[in-house]
């Protein structure tokens, strides 16, 4: 079964949205593990005020929510695609600095989302791009100089026993839960999408090849350990390019 890609994971998604938060609260630390990727932006951008954030690939606002608690005095963009997890997310109740705007990462620029911002998160969203480095470079783009991206993802960190650890919980858990949702196609994507992507090294290198500087890879706890990354990374301020390993 080839990955769903642009439209049709748009519509996998439209058509999971209803049951997608239920399922993914069963999953052990999942909304720990979005705040703590969210204070890690924070952190990553220093003592520099982040005044605007793009949350990109939203979904139904769990990361919304997460840097709205890290970041309280941020205006935060949530964008993502699907018409259905917006309507979850819009749903919500949010303060007012809060919008979200439904658009495919690769079309920012026609649906009116323009930088610079001060930070931009992505959870659960570059491993399902068709072009991830296009995108990354646009994101580059609408940083500020000096401004973070951080990306929270599944990105197995190189282990045989990651990948081990991946397939048993997938197989265990989350294609039986998809097969109850009558959306097994959209769980199946979610294992094999982590498979076929880049190991957390790799990503590593590729936003470097983006263009990015002080990229750093940092592990998070529990189960997920070697399994989900937080990315940290920054548009270069004038002055030149640093990398921190």
């Amino acid at each position: 079964m080839p990955l769903l890609r642009d439209t049709a994971l748009a519509a996998a998604f439209d058509h999971g949205a209803d049951t997608y938060d239920r399922l993914v609260a069963l999953n052990p630390g999942y909304h720990a593990h979005l705040r703590r990727s969210a204070r890690r932006l924070a952190l990553g951008a220093g003592h520099a005020p982040v005044r605007r954030v793009l949350d990109l690939g939203c979904g139904t606002g769990a990361s919304t929510a997460a840097l709205a608690v890290a970041l309280p005095a941020a205006r935060i963009t949530g964008v993502d695609a699907s018409a259905g997890m917006l309507r979850r997310a819009r749903a919500k109740t949010w303060p007012a600095r809060v919008r979200f705007v439904r658009a495919p990462a690769e079309g920012l620029e026609r649906a009116g989302v323009r930088g610079p911002f001060d930070a931009v998160f992505a959870a659960y969203l570059f491993r399902n791009l068709s072009d991830p480095d296009t995108v990354l470079r646009a994101v580059r783009g609408l940083l500020a100089p000096g401004g973070v991206l951080a990306v929270h993802d599944y990105a197995l960190g190189g282990r045989r026993a990651d990948r081990l650890v991946w397939s048993a919980v997938c197989r265990g858990v989350v294609l039986p839960l998809g097969t109850a949702t009558g959306n097994r196609g959209l769980y199946r994507h979610l294992w094999r999408s982590v498979l076929y992507f880049d190991t957390a090294p790799a990503f590593g290198a590729r936003l470097g090849r983006a263009g990015f500087d002080r990229v750093r890879v940092l592990p998070l706890p529990g189960w997920q350990t070697g399994v989900t990354h937080t990315f940290l990374a920054r548009r270069p301020a004038p002055g030149g390019r640093e990398d921190v390993r």
